[in-house]
This record gives structure tokens, C-alpha cells and sequence, in this order.
């Protein structure tokens, strides 16, 4: 049996190795438009920061390796020009002689990737103006760097490669501003954690201008103008075009294939295309949301290395499945990392779900143990049934293992009360005897039973202030001098039991601390004095980050987490 590939980056790799271990007989054929297959897509913005600094270390295999190892045809600066399914071959267009020769195949598989997102705006196709999507796009950028020390940067586009890429710059002494259409960078985040992240970018120097469209670009003293809807255009010295990823799909539309969301290629479960003998796999695909069942498109490393081994066993006679994606995603940006899997709130109720969610900041490992960082932890689920939605948390240490374990939670139909149950590894330099993922469990459980009753950031501007209700923060009087949501009583919940004479007992109450806790013991003081108590998800903390763009990172003691 002959199997052809086009593209050798993650799914077509993957899928190549995976049909060599289950049939050594097979001839295999990658045919590779770029220079470099099985490179490290995700490295590419750490070797123009000089993080990564050998270029050998952004290419896992090269032609020569995967031949040595797997006995595979890898051809590089081979593009594949056509497709043609009535005679099951492929027109292929050799880039370094420009020569051009058909190749059969008993089966193909198409991994093309996604390609940069670039609408109609004036002035594309200018020196100064780049996008990043291979190793020779990165080996342009540094060079241009190198050759021309730029001073400034403008990145197009506020999604993983922006972030990324305005770290790495502003390592090399750059002044770096990012444009964004929508009002928040990182869409996969709800706005409430978006907001941890706008105030990192900035507290690293970062300019933001969110809200803010795109519409060209325009050569001016030596640089480059990005020009703004409604707005004077922007000066730097380099332009980096990141608004995105589109399927790079037109060889299945001309062979006819099904097309779905932006053109992507149409797969069922198996991988197979709706032509027969034709599969395709990773970031050209349209694949299924694990949560919703909706068709989406996901474009990420471990979705596209799973489909790719799922192509090879399938075309080697097995019957493997791909359920759907999930999302899981995590990131480094600056000093923080953020990470989130499935539906965010957003999505949630875009999809109908009737949500629920609990807003904690607990320490990344136990409060006693020297060096711990505050972690904020969101997890998203369905009313009435307690089933897990999705889950986004932000912090210094310790966020990617709890991602995981929520990623693995929602994958295993666990409920949100379910968390509590879940017996995970304890050490003060790791964790506290009870995790973050426990805790978020535990007020999940206690909103099951009644036992928490809470309100939330959208609901602060509608808290009537004539006395109808009571508002209290039970912060110290230090914090709250700090900074507070006016029309807010201070009593520290140290000092309440002395103070409930004072508060009348036919009003409801509001209550309010820095991270949550203090504040989730003022409601159990409250509705055990015969109170209606409710508790505000996330704290002050939350709020300030928010509403008035002020983070810190916080240690337990600046938090009040030691009282």
C-alpha cells in the first residue's frame, strides 16, 4: 500500500510515523511545501527572543532522521498543486527545480495546516510587514531584527502568537504595542480573567489598544503606519500580522472535498473525507466540540497529533474514533500563566447552557510554605445538573497541573460537586491538604446544598444604594482604606458577631473580602444570626483587576489569606 501526505508538520508527522510502526512494508510519501517538517510551531516566537537560540532545536526530525528512523519519503519544497481522486494521484510541483510530476497513492492524506489570517487591507506584501507561521518566516523576522534593530513593534491581532511574540520582544529592548479589534486580548478567556492578563502585558510595558480595527498599512520615515478605523495610525518600525488562522484549504476545494466552518475540510469521526480513500487531519479540519457536539474549529498541537494517528490506524484497518475537542490550552505570558479547557462563560451561554460558576483565588501550594502565589480559578457549570462546562484559571505556579485535572474531570463526565472528591497529591511546596481544584469543589457543594448563596461582578452596578439592602466588606480596615466599592460598610469578619445589632435583620446582605474567604465566613456568621447572606465570587481582588485595572502579585499575606 501507498500512502501520500501532504504536509509534514504535526498531523502529517505524526500519521507517517504511527502507519511505519503498524506496517513496515507500507511506502509512505510526505510531500512538504515549507523547507522543514515536524518543527515546533508553538517554539517559533522564543527563538526570535533569543530563549531558543540554536535554529536545529525548532526542528524535531528532518528529512534525513525520518528516513533513517521510519524509512519515509519526506520532500521537502514539494507542493502539492492538485489533487486528482478519479485516478487517485497528486500534481506535485518541485519548488527548488521547478519541476512538476504526478504521484500516485492507494490512500492520501491531507495535513495542510491553517495559514495567517490576512483580509484586504492596504499595503500587504510590504518589508516591514511580517507574519509568523513557519521556520522561514521566523528566520525572516530575525534576521530583519538582526540586520535592522528595529526599536518598536506594532502586533496585529491580540490571540497566543501576539502574546508570545510581545514577550520575546520586549526581551530584545522593543517597544512593543499590540491592536485588537475586540475590547479584550485572548478570546478563549471570559472578559473578568481577560483583565489579569491586560494588566500583566502592562506592567511589562506593554500599550494596548483594544477596540480598536485594523483597516491597512502604509510605508512613512522608515517604518510603518498601521492605520486605524476612526483613529491616527500607529508608527513603528515593524509590523507583525497576527489576527489569526484560516484553514489552508483550497487544494480540497478544488478536488471537490466537502467543506465546512471557513472553508475547513469535512471529516466524521474516523478522519475520512467525503471522498473515499482521502483523509485529513489537524488545523484544516472541522471537527466536533467534545462538550457541545457543535462542529468547531480547533487549532491546536494535541488535537492534530491524536487525528493523525487516528488517520493511520484506520487506514491500516483499525477502527479508531476521534471525539472531539475540548480546548485545552495553556500559556506563558510574561511572568504569568494562563490556561483554560472547554467552554468558557461566554461560549457556555452562546451555546444555551444555564450556567453557573464559582470564582476562587487560592494558593498555588500551602500558605505556610515559603514563596506561594495566589492562583485565580473559574470553573464554569450547567445548573440543576452540576455537569462541568470548562474551567480557566491564571497564576505564577501550579496552573497547568490543575488545568489538567479539570480538562481530565470534564473528559471524564465528572460533576462539578465531584471535585471535592478527588484525592490529589499533597505536599506544602506543591499544594495544601485541600487543592484548588478540591476547594472549587467544596463551594460548588455548598452551592448545591444551599449552603452558598453568591453574586457576581455583573451584578455590582445594579446594587441599589438607598439602604434597601446591606452592603458589607469585611475586609481590614487597612485594605479597605485601600480601596473599596463605594457605598460598602467595613466590619472585619473578625469583628462581626459584635456588630450584628447593627445590621437589620429584614434586609439582605452583600458581602465582600479580598479574595472571597473571609467573606464566605461573614455569610455563615450571617445566615446562622438568622440573615440573608450573599457572597461575591472572586473578592476585591477581582473587582479592582476589572473595573479598576489594579493587580499585584499578591502573596497570602497581602490577601488576608493568613487570617
Amino acid at each position: 500500500m501507498k500512502v501520500v501526505i501532504i504536509g509534514g508538520v504535526a498531523a502529517g508527522a505524526t500519521a507517517a510515523a504511527r502507519i511505519r510502526r503498524l506496517d513496515e512494508r507500507a511506502e509512505i510519501v510526505v510531500f512538504e511545501r515549507s523547507g522543514y517538517i515536524s518543527y515546533a510551531n508553538c517554539g517559533l516566537p522564543y527563538y526570535i527572543g533569543d530563549v531558543i537560540t540554536d535554529p536545529e532545536d525548532l526542528t524535531l526530525q528532518t528529512p534525513e532522521s525520518f528516513f533513517s528512523r521510519f524509512r519515509v519519503d519526506v520532500r521537502v519544497r514539494h507542493e502539492v498543486t492538485a489533487i486528482h481522486p478519479d485516478r487517485k494521484t497528486v500534481s506535485v510541483k518541485n519548488l527548488e527545480l521547478n519541476e512538476e510530476f504526478e504521484e500516485s497513492y492507494d490512500k492520501l492524506i491531507l495535513c495542510p495546516g491553517s495559514k495567517p489570517t490576512q483580509p484586504r487591507f492596504s499595503g500587504l506584501g510590504q518589508e516591514k510587514l511580517f507574519t509568523l507561521r513557519t521556520v522561514e518566516d521566523t528566520f525572516r523576522i530575525k534576521e530583519y531584527i538582526n540586520r535592522r534593530h528595529p526599536k518598536s513593534a506594532v502586533l496585529a491581532g491580540g490571540g497566543f502568537i501576539s502574546m508570545e511574540l510581545a514577550e520575546n520582544l520586549r526581551k530584545l529592548g522593543m517597544t512593543v504595542t499590540i491592536v485588537e479589534s475586540l475590547k479584550q486580548l485572548m478570546s478563549p478567556f471570559d472578559p473578568d480573567m481577560a483583565a489579569f492578563i491586560h494588566s500583566e502585558v502592562r506592567r511589562h510595558g506593554v500599550k494596548l489598544k483594544l477596540g480598536h480595527t485594523v483597516e491597512g498599512f502604509q510605508e512613512r520615515d522608515g517604518g510603518m503606519d498601521v492605520l486605524l478605523k476612526g483613529e491616527p495610525p500607529l508608527h513603528a518600525d515593524i509590523v507583525i500580522l497576527a489576527i489569526g488562522v484560516t484553514p489552508d484549504t483550497d487544494l480540497a476545494k478544488e478536488a471537490g472535498l466537502e467543506l465546512g466552518i471557513k472553508g475547513s475540510i469535512v471529516v466524521n469521526d474516523r478522519m475520512e473525507t467525503s471522498i473515499p480513500d482521502i483523509y485529513a487531519a489537524g488545523d484544516a479540519v472541522q471537527v466536533k466540540h467534545y462538550i457541545t457536539g457543535a462542529d468547531t474549529l480547533i487549532s491546536l498541537a494535541g488535537p492534530a497529533n491524536k487525528q493523525g494517528r487516528i488517520v493511520a490506524d484506520n487506514i491500516l484497518g483499525g477502527d479508531s474514533r476521534y471525539l472531539g475537542s475540548q480546548g485545552s490550552t495553556v500559556i506563558k505570558i510574561f511572568d504569568l500563566t494562563a490556561a483554560t479547557t472547554g467552554l468558557n462563560e461566554t461560549n457556555a451561554k452562546k451555546a444555551g447552557f444555564n450556567i453557573d460558576k464559582v470564582i476562587l483565588s487560592p494558593m498555588s501550594h500551602a500558605g505556610y510554605y515559603p514563596g506561594g502565589k495566589l492562583m485565580t480559578v473559574k470553573v464554569v457549570f450547567e445548573k440543576d445538573t452540576y455537569r462541568l462546562l470548562g474551567a480557566q484559571i491564571l497564576g505564577f505556579e501550579g496552573v497547568d497541573k490543575r488545568i489538567d485535572v479539570l480538562a481530565t474531570a470534564i473528559y471524564a463526565g465528572l460533576k462539578a460537586t465531584q471535585l471535592k472528591d478527588l484525592d490529589l497529591a499533597y505536599s506544602p511546596p506543591y499544594s495544601s491538604a485541600k487543592d484548588p481544584i478540591n476547594m472549587a469543589g467544596l463551594l460548588i457543594d455548598n452551592i448545591a446544598k444551599g449552603k452558598l448563596k453568591q453574586w457576581h461582578l455583573e451584578d455590582a452596578s445594579a446594587l441599589p444604594l438607598d439602604g434597601s439592602v446591606t452592603l458589607l466588606d469585611t475586609r481590614t480596615a487597612e485594605e479597605y482604606a485601600g480601596g473599596h466599592i463605594d457605598g460598602f460598610r467595613n466590619i472585619p469578619v473578625d469583628e462581626l458577631r459584635e456588630h450584628l445589632s447593627e445590621i437589620e435583620p429584614q434586609k439582605p446582605v452583600y458581602v465582600i473580602c479580598q479574595s472571597g474567604l473571609r467573606s464566605y465566613i461573614a455569610t455563615c456568621i450571617l445566615e446562622g444570626s438568622g440573615f440573608t447572606a450573599y457572597n461575591f465570587s472572586g473578592g476585591f481582588r477581582l473587582y479592582d483587576t476589572v473595573v479598576n485595572d489594579r493587580y499585584l502579585i499578591e502573596t497570602a499575606t497581602a490577601c488576608g489569606m493568613d487570617k
